[in-house]
């Protein structure tokens, strides 16, 4: 029998400031966008707190989440709760 031994930090999300990095980048781009487009730092800034705090959040109740997300469209066809119809089960007794 063989042992493998699994370190914790091949387990851990890679985070920047507590967040998943790709929350923390898609936060960053949204507020430098906010910025340069309305010309304030301050609206910029904030729609950057914003996300951030959403993106922690985010990755403190599942650091999957994003990925989660992304997928869900690719898998759609597979289950739709609306078409959902239950299966007839009959039980057959034994006596």
């Amino acid at each position: 029998m063989r042992i493998n031994h699994v370190y914790k930090s091949v387990n851990r999300p890679l985070t920047v400031l507590g967040v998943e990095r790709r929350l923390f980048f898609f936060a960053a781009i949204n507020g430098v966008a906010t910025f340069n487009l309305m010309g304030s730092f301050l609206g910029g800034l904030l729609v950057f707190l914003a996300l951030f705090l959403f993106a922690q959040w985010s990755t403190q109740n599942d650091p999957q989440m994003l990925r989660i997300l992304l997928n869900s469209a690719r898998y759609k066809p597979l289950y739709c709760p609306v078409k959902f119809k239950p299966l007839r089960v009959k039980r057959i007794s034994h006596d």
